[in-house]
């Protein structure tokens, strides 16, 4: 569990033994609550997630986030700093103290792109999607499948280097066969690839219009012209969105590619956009 937490004062808690400071709301959904403090033992910034537990049910699914957090050790996976439970009258609340990333998500950065009518380039792209396969392909090593992968789950540090967040999402997730794992995942990889392509989804105006996004799903993804784009990328955003699942490459052929398709001189660096 952790070792126990107390509020120390109205500003700041201790978790490890180790005071925070709290600097102010993130942001909240459902039953959870993101905060930023700051770590006065060593000065950087962290994201505090709170998880309102009402039952035990819920604070086993906490449990099981945190222990999805430490069974991964990659740059491209969200660490867990610490995890504790604290008692709150008759409920509980679950804490996981998480690095803190200031550029937001992926999707915030196309949104900023985008209203100065801009897009990333065909090599920030190709960079990105080498680094969220590569973290997709550790899940996958331990038998898990990442269930919501989506641009807003996806963070990024401060050169760039997208770091897959959510966890919480593979606690029920795991899958022995290998196949229906794979499609599941590149369907989902698909649409964040459209995204940084795009701008939006794959079906946000199927969405916008009211029409069945379930149906445009089992149709083959007419793919838009744009001179930004090569045709070795638009080729793999359609093969990665093929309906027939059994026709996606998978993770280790897809990295193959993208690994031919990176520059030479920066097939092995650091994501920069």
């Amino acid at each position: 569990m952790g070792h126990a937490l107390c509020v120390c004062s109205r500003g700041t808690v201790i978790i490890d033994n180790k005071r925070y400071l709290f600097i102010q709301k993130l942001g909240e959904g459902g039953f959870s609550y993101v905060d930023l403090v700051e770590g006065l033992h060593d000065g950087q910034f962290y994201a505090l997630k709170r998880i309102l537990c009402h039952e035990q049910q819920d604070r086993e699914e906490a449990q099981r986030e945190a222990d999805m957090h430490r069974l991964f050790h990659h740059p491209n996976i969200l660490r867990l700093v610490a995890y504790c439970l604290r008692e709150r009258g008759t409920k509980h609340e679950a804490w996981l103290l998480l690095p803190f990333f200031k550029r937001g998500t992926l999707w915030d950065e196309i949104e900023q792109l985008k209203d100065k009518g801009n897009f990333l380039t065909e090599e920030q792209i190709l960079q990105l999607l080498l680094s969220i396969c590569r973290g997709l392909e550790a899940i996958h090593a331990k038998g898990y499948a990442h269930r919501d992968l989506k641009p807003t789950n996806i963070l990024l540090g401060d050169e760039g280097q997208p770091v897959l967040m959510d966890l919480g999402s593979m606690s029920q997730a795991c899958i022995h066969v290998e196949g229906s794992r794979q499609a599941l995942t590149l369907q989902s990889l698909g649409c964040v690839l459209y995204a940084m392509m795009f701008g939006e989804g794959p079906y946000d105006m199927v969405f916008q219009k009211g029409d069945s996004v379930a149906l445009a799903v089992q149709n083959q993804l007419s793919i838009p012209q744009s001179p930004r784009h090569s045709s070795a990328l638009r080729q793999l955003l359609t093969l990665m969105m093929t309906v027939d699942p059994q026709q996606r490459p998978h993770i280790p052929s897809l990295l193959s590619q993208l690994e031919a398709l990176q520059p030479p001189a920066q097939s092995q660096h650091t994501t920069q956009i």
